[in-house]
């Protein structure tokens, strides 16, 4: 059964409660001494569709200490790139290929360079100061850190009635059919070690992509930890969930993914561009390292 730990209360350091209302501190995301990747490097994926409006309250929080941070474009119609651009002028705008934020997030998948990926909403309801809480997670022993907004210390101001009760029903429907203890299932705040991308073969289009992720990371026996997080609501503009077209999509990819046959490591068959990806990694290691020295990826579970 896969090793599924909650890190504990302490570990969502970055809200303050007072008076039973939650506001937000200081942006901390600048103080290198928060956290150190070390010699691994960190990419963060920010899918976007029109979301100009809301990139001030996402981009300037990313620690500096984050090598690269990849905005995939979804034809917007807003100045969503130009805002970006001048907000973080050493930022990699790639145009998504496909429809769909699986779409988007595939795209910067296969073209981000980090040892480690996080993926971050750029509607302000995901808060970049919690990626230091992920990244460490990974480089304590994780291969899969997920966010869940359920574990002890999160928490959501974003979720209406109908999909709260349509997350708890999928989540008690994954403990059934696959018998892990998930406290969150649909939710896109999640980092992973890129070397497992072959294994994760995201080939989902829409939301369900966060779910496919969740479960393929599941199945194939990889170390994942559940990390506190807080979910904001929306800042400006109309979310881009639909909640019952979305939601029959995750339900198919639930039982779709139980009824394929349980994996290991590798044993799925990646798509081709994953596969040449993970090659290229390795091949890119071995170059740079160091006659003697040991591999950058001894911090992360084989």
């Amino acid at each position: 059964m896969t090793n599924i730990k909650q890190l504990p209360k302490r570990a969502s350091f970055y809200w303050a409660f007072n008076a039973g209302r939650q506001t937000r501190l200081q942006p901390l995301g600048n103080d290198r001494r928060l956290t150190d990747a070390g010699p691994y490097r960190v990419s963060v994926v920010i899918p976007t569709l029109n979301e100009a409006a809301n990139l001030p309250h996402v981009l300037p929080f990313i620690p500096t200490w984050v090598d690269e941070v990849l905005l995939v474009d979804g034809d917007s119609t807003d100045q969503t790139v130009e805002v970006a651009r001048s907000l973080l002028p050493s930022i990699r705008i790639v145009q998504q290929e496909g429809r769909g934020k699986g779409a988007a997030l595939r795209t910067c998948f296969a073209v981000a360079t980090g040892d480690i990926i996080v993926m971050l909403d750029a509607d302000g309801s995901t808060d970049p100061r919690e990626i230091p809480a992920y990244v460490g997670t990974l480089l304590a022993g994780a291969d899969y850190a997920k966010g869940s907004r359920f574990a002890q210390g999160g928490g959501t101001e974003d979720m209406t009635v109908l999909r709260r009760l349509g997350n708890s029903f999928f989540v008690m429907l994954v403990r059934t059919l696959f018998g892990e203890q998930f406290t969150d299932l649909c939710y896109g705040y999640n980092a992973f070690w890129a070397r497992f991308l072959p294994v994760l073969d995201p080939d989902a289009d829409g939301f369900e992509i966060e779910t496919l992720l969740n479960l393929r990371a599941l199945r194939a026996n990889l170390n994942i930890r559940e990390v506190p997080s807080f979910e904001f609501n929306r800042k400006h503009g109309e979310s881009h969930l639909q909640t019952w077209p979305d939601g029959w999509r995750v339900l198919k990819t639930i039982i779709r993914e139980r009824l394929n046959p349980k994996m290991k490591h590798g044993l799925l068959r990646p798509s081709g561009q994953h596969a040449v990806r993970a090659v290229s990694i390795i091949e890119n290691q071995v170059k740079r390292a160091p006659v003697g020295s040991t591999s950058r990826f001894d911090g992360a579970r084989s």
